[in-house]
Parts: C-alpha cells; sequence; structure tokens
C-alpha cells in the first residue's frame, strides 16, 4: 500500500536568502507548503494572522530577534503552534533559553535536510495527534486538549503554555503525586532550566486555578512533589 504524503504548512523564519531558498525548495518537494519571513516583524505578524502546523525560526534576525518572537508568540499571542529552532548558535545557554521561550525543538547549522523534514514531522504529528485527545474533567476543572485551554466553575484559567502543560500533567495522574523531577523531565526532556524555573510556573499556575476560588486544587508536598485534587 503507497503511503500518503506528508502535507503540512509551515512559516519559516530566516535572514539568509540561500538557505531560505534551499529550504523552501526540499521541504515543498517533500509537500510543504510554506509562507517566508526574512525578519522578526513581519513573522510575528505572519503567525498572528495565520494558521501554521509549524514555524521554523531562526534566532539572530534584523529587528527582533527569535527568542523574543518566540516569548511574544507564546506568551502576548498563545498560540500553541510548534516552533522548531533553527540557528548557528549551538551553546548549551542558547538552547536552555529557546526552550524557556517556548521552543518545542532546536536544529544547529549546518544541518541535513532530511533531519530537518524529520524533525517538523515528528512535532507536526504529536501536534495534530493533540486534536483527537478527549477533554479531561476533575471536579469541576475541565481541560480542552484541542483549543488548549481550562476552565474551573465554567470560568476561563488564563494559562502559559508551560502552566497548562503542568495543568495536563498534573490531571493526568491525579490524584497521585508527581515528583518535582518527573515534572521537569517531562516538561524540558534532558534541557531542565535553572532551579526556579518549576517553581515559578507552579507559582503562576496555582494563581490561576486557585486564587480566585474558595477551595485550592493544587498541593505541594515539600521534598515529594505535587498533586491536584478535586476540591472538596
Amino acid at each position: 500500500m503507497t503511503q500518503e504524503p506528508f502535507t503540512a504548512t509551515v512559516l519559516l523564519v530566516e535572514d539568509h536568502k540561500a538557505l531560505a531558498e534551499t529550504v523552501t525548495l526540499y521541504l515543498e518537494n517533500a509537500g510543504y507548503t510554506l509562507d517566508y519571513s526574512a525578519d522578526g516583524l513581519s513573522a510575528l505578524h505572519l503567525a498572528s494572522v495565520n494558521q501554521y502546523d509549524a514555524i521554523v525560526l531562526d534566532i539572530m534576525l534584523p529587528g527582533i530577534d527569535g527568542f523574543q518572537i518566540c516569548h511574544k508568540l507564546r506568551s502576548d499571542a498563545m498560540i500553541s503552534t510548534p516552533i522548531l529552532m533553527l540557528t548557528a548558535r549551538d551553546l548549551l545557554e542558547d538552547k536552555l533559553r529557546g526552550f524557556q521561550e517556548g521552543a518545542d525543538d532546536y536544529l544547529v547549522k549546518p544541518f541535513d535536510l532530511a533531519e530537518l523534514d524529520a524533525r517538523l514531522q515528528a512535532l507536526i504529528r504529536r501536534q495534530r495527534g493533540e486534536l483527537n485527545e478527549k477533554t479531561i474533567q476533575i471536579g469541576d476543572l475541565v481541560l480542552n486538549p484541542r483549543s488548549m485551554s481550562a476552565t474551573r466553575e465554567g470560568q476561563d484559567l488564563q494559562l502559559k503554555p508551560t502552566g497548562y502543560k503542568i495543568l495536563k500533567i498534573l490531571m493526568r495522574e491525579s490524584p497521585g503525586m508527581v515528583t518535582r523531577e518527573a515534572l521537569e523531565r517531562e516538561l524540558w526532556v534532558d534541557m531542565v532550566p535553572d532551579s526556579d524555573a518549576l517553581r515559578s510556573h507552579l507559582y503562576q499556575l496555582r494563581k490561576a486555578l486557585d486564587k480566585p476560588f474558595e477551595k485550592p486544587m493544587l498541593h505541594t508536598s515539600p521534598g515529594v512533589g505535587v498533586k491536584l485534587l478535586a476540591a472538596p
């Protein structure tokens, strides 16, 4: 049986014209449809007004760099489109910052075009798989994977992307305890940021999930982990 060709729409943000042309030609021949931007401002505009399956984002760009673009897309525009950072900067601190700002993957130049294709397919298939996940409910808390949103007592929770991921993990494991190490491993794999990052994200999640309501759902056991329980 012949395998169906992989199709997807991708935004390529790259100011090196020759490289952009090479990547575009390869991916279009592989079945992708591409939009292209050579600077940060136009990239922000395109990502905000169009729907893409993935964004390939260079870091060193004129105007606004890739870190800032990623941050604005995740924190301001609340866009969950998979972002693959494509850059010549291979220092660990750069990779960590990319993941902290919301990138999903990181590919260092020079790279093999086949690897870029494979990584994009993996990101996009993972994202598309989430569209088929069922709504999760614990008590009056409801999480919708299709829209990457959550409500409690019918009120929308203002969650940042990492907060949403943490909530999804805790709801999946509820009423069980999730250790700090397990959370960090699932959120950042082997690129765990500084020791205060998870604490900060949990604080923001608690503000959105518990502070506006009478009874808490998020419970922390020092030295053990975190769990989520239906409000009594």
